[in-house]
């Protein structure tokens, strides 16, 4: 829980509060992703939770739900920034200004990130954040017919046959900080496909597809090279329905990435801004094929 001289303000319209949130507020605040057109995953929830169990805030007004933000720690040096919304009719009253400074608190002494709208850029470098690269969120469908996951060198198998520690080892080369927790949950979800690629008996990428509000999502996506990536893909669309619309995410930091999207025939759709308030984490750009989520990092 946010400390009270952060938590609550005096508004003109009522009283107003932040607090962690419960289930229901998180179940609540993914019906709001979901209208704003980000298209969460069916059953993200759990997995967000997961992250950070205080992470997720809600903003009360006289009793109602109006306004959340995420605010999730990993690590004992980052924090990541997102999830950042307010209903259409309470904007403009200061309640989203109250969110981003509760979520600055939170995470206050840490480096953070976030992925903001690009036309949100200058207003977060107001607040002392730097751009670091884009992302952009890229669509396509799929096409089984179009799908070839042959490699002889690299052998494709679910998630669940790797030792934890090796994924756990792996994913902390991609990501600032570890995130077990969350790699636990984000694997396990209902429907979600999830699939490692090995060679020589080592851990070379993984890859997740997770069933949402409109097709599916890819993500992460790390791989030691393109070709990897590639393969994890083809096997990940294998695994999928026929016809169905699926979105990955990837970095203009990563040249192969912007060169697998454009061999897949894949359409740009929504662009952030990655940008941090302190120095960028250090982490091997060149095997992210896909990030995880824009809410978490």
């Amino acid at each position: 829980m946010i400390m009270d001289h952060l938590a609550q303000a005096n508004r003109a319209s009522g009283r107003f509060s932040i607090r962690s949130m419960t289930s229901d507020d998180m179940n609540l605040a993914i019906a709001w992703a979901t209208h704003e057109g980000w298209n969460p995953g069916l059953y993200d929830a759990i997995p967000f939770k997961a992250a950070d169990p205080e992470g997720f805030l809600m903003g009360v007004l006289d009793g109602e739900p109006v306004a959340a933000i995420s605010a999730v720690r990993y690590g004992s040096r980052f924090g990541f920034m997102g999830f950042y919304m307010v209903k259409p009719e309470f904007r403009g009253q200061g309640y989203g200004v109250a969110m981003w400074k509760a979520a600055l608190s939170r995470l206050q002494g840490r480096v953070i990130g976030l992925d903001g709208v690009v036309a949100q850029q200058a207003n977060y470098h107001r607040s002392g954040f730097e751009l670091a690269h884009h992302n952009m969120r890229f669509e396509g469908v799929v096409a089984h017919e179009q799908s070839s996951a042959g490699n002889d060198d690299v052998s494709v198998v679910p998630l669940s046959e790797i030792e934890p520690s090796d994924l756990f080892a792996y994913d902390r080369c991609c990501f600032s900080e570890s995130r077990s927790e969350f790699l636990r949950q984000w694997i396990t979800q209902p429907g979600t496909i999830a699939l490692g690629a090995m060679k020589e008996h080592q851990l070379v990428g993984y890859g997740v597809a997770r069933p949402c509000q409109i097709g599916w999502k890819i993500g992460p996506l790390f791989a030691d090279s393109r070709e990897v990536a590639e393969q994890l893909l083809a096997t990940l669309k294998l695994c999928m329905p026929d016809g169905a619309p699926y979105f990955l995410d990837v970095s203009d930091s990563n040249p192969d990435a912007l060169a697998l999207v454009e061999q897949q025939g894949l359409r740009k759709v929504f662009e952030t801004a990655r940008m941090y308030l302190g120095p960028a984490p250090e982490i091997n750009q060149h095997r992210i094929f896909g990030i995880s989520s824009f809410e978490l990092g």
